[in-house]
């Protein structure tokens, strides 16, 4: 009978080997081709190489600032935790990769039984065991735990290209925070001298009213308009407030006041022209279109793990050591004892729950594939919108500019008309009410400015990177490693 064992073993193994050689494959299927199409040029003219390139420590001038940035990227809660997953993921991967090979460890054990002769009388017998086992080791025919391995490896890379897509939507968020309490600051300021200006105006028409000179109409009119200016200061102070408050919470801690902007920030950057490259460098550049592809890429394998359970599975169980009933003679010549114990798997019928799994993983793939395209067309329309602004944002500040110059020349020409009496103070108000307007549109025109040479720098991919030399440390895609 040992012998027969022996044989059958041997053959097993054999025609294991030979099946294994030539059946272990990937049964994931072709990989889909995504139909998003890349334009050749963006819509607005965009030369030079992508500002993407520049680390944020480069890209950035305010050196306030770049401290900011720093305490959000060791503090920020979301960042953390995109880290903490993708440490994760690392592990998930490994135990993946560690199902590839058979799980050997130590056991022992003691028996303890008794047994009846052919007198009838009762015999207690022991017996001792200590040896290596391997447990229940699938051989990996048709590619079901490479399978696995794959989409754990891919979700891993997904993960880590989605932690850097997490900092460069922090740091565009943290400089577009502190760019806003900068301007509520300068609004908050443009108030106060506004409202001061609004209580001279009261207090000479009040005395014009005293004694005579003007009826009452033109006291509350200039009361209306100092009452105004009043709550524009108060909702300035609540908006600084807030822009405080977003800041702290982005950065996870106090933002100390040293940092904080204390007057108009006027400009962002050390670049003075901000290129946006070529629409083949957005693809590297940005890490949610890597993301995207990633998590594509592991739809497909889960794909071939879930055809591989169409097929038979074969495991093995084997232990190899020492046998004795006297625990002296353990470990003695003709105590060592082994047995090997395939099984197989063979699927018949589950009433179609394995098809539907593979028509499950198509769709998730199918899934993957739309959300792949769409990154890729959200990316350039990020992109192109930026570029819209950048377009015609030179214009409109210089035209806002003329303007306010134009408000303010009026406002002092229409004072001085009323102080000498040739005009009445309506004419006054309506002048100072359009400066006001013109100062605060050219505020939120210089915020706008900024913030688009932000939202550029992020929508291209930037800020992955902390300086320009900083060498990428971006995974190969799912395409090219199958390449190598």
């Amino acid at each position: 009978m040992q012998n027969l064992w022996s044989h059958t073993g041997r053959g097993i193994a054999v025609s294991a080997l030979a099946l294994a050689l030539t059946a272990c494959q990937s049964m994931r299927g072709p990989e889909p081709v995504a139909q998003a199409s890349i334009p050749s040029s963006y819509t607005a003219a965009a030369s030079g190489t992508s500002v993407a390139e520049q680390g944020y420590k480069d890209f950035f001038a305010d050196q306030r600032l770049l401290q900011v940035l720093d305490m959000a990227l060791n503090n920020n809660r979301d960042l953390r935790t995109a880290t903490l997953n993708i440490q994760r993921a690392q592990q998930a991967y490994q135990i993946t990769e560690n199902n590839q090979l058979p799980t050997i460890g130590v056991s022992g054990d003691i028996t303890r039984q008794t047994s009846v002769n052919a007198l009838g009388e009762s015999k207690p017998n022991t017996t001792y065991r200590v040896g290596l086992g391997v447990t229940s080791y699938e051989l990996d025919f048709w590619g079901r735990v490479r399978s696995l391995k794959d989409n754990a490896l891919d979700s891993y890379l997904a993960t880590a290209s989605a932690r850097d897509a997490t900092q460069i939507a922090l740091i565009g968020q943290v400089s577009q925070a502190w760019l806003a309490y900068s301007y509520a600051n300068e609004n908050l300021n443009l108030a106060e001298n506004t409202l001061k200006a609004q209580l001279e105006s009261y207090n000479l028409n009040k005395k014009r009213f005293d004694v005579g000179i003007d009826s009452e109409l033109p006291v509350r009119q200039a009361q209306i308009s100092v009452e105004t200016a009043r709550n524009d200061v108060a909702n300035y102070k609540t908006q600084v407030a807030q822009a405080q408050n977003l800041l702290n919470l982005l950065v996870g801690e106090q933002v100390p006041s040293a940092l904080l902007p204390t007057q108009r920030v006027t400009h962002i950057t050390k670049t003075t022209a901000i290129g946006a490259g070529l629409p083949s460098d957005l693809l590297n550049n940005r890490p949610d279109i890597r993301t995207a592809e990633y998590r594509l890429s592991a739809a497909g394998a889960n794909i071939g793990a879930a055809k591989a359970r169409l097929f038979p599975s074969i495991s093995l169980t084997g232990n190899a050591g020492y046998a004795s009933t006297d625990l002296s003679d353990l470990f003695k010549s003709g105590s060592f004892v082994w047995a090997v114990g395939p099984s197989i798997d063979l699927p018949i019928f589950d009433w179609g729950t394995r098809q539907a799994n593979i028509k499950i993983s198509e769709t998730d793939q199918q899934i993957a594939l739309a959300d792949y395209e769409k990154s890729i067309q959200s990316a350039f329309r990020e992109v192109n919108d930026a570029l819209a602004v950048r377009q015609n944002i030179g214009d409109r500040l210089a035209a806002q500019k003329r303007l306010v110059d134009a408000t303010n020349t009026t406002y002092k020409l229409s004072n001085a008309r009323f102080r000498a009496g040739i005009d009445n103070y309506l004419t006054v108000l309506d002048a100072q009410r359009t400066s006001y307007a013109a100062e605060q549109g050219l505020l939120l025109l210089e915020q706008a400015n900024l913030n688009n040479q932000v939202e550029l720098y992020k929508s291209l991919g930037g800020g992955v990177k902390a300086n320009t030399s900083d060498a990428t440390s971006q995974p190969a895609s799912s395409a090219e490693r199958k390449a190598q």
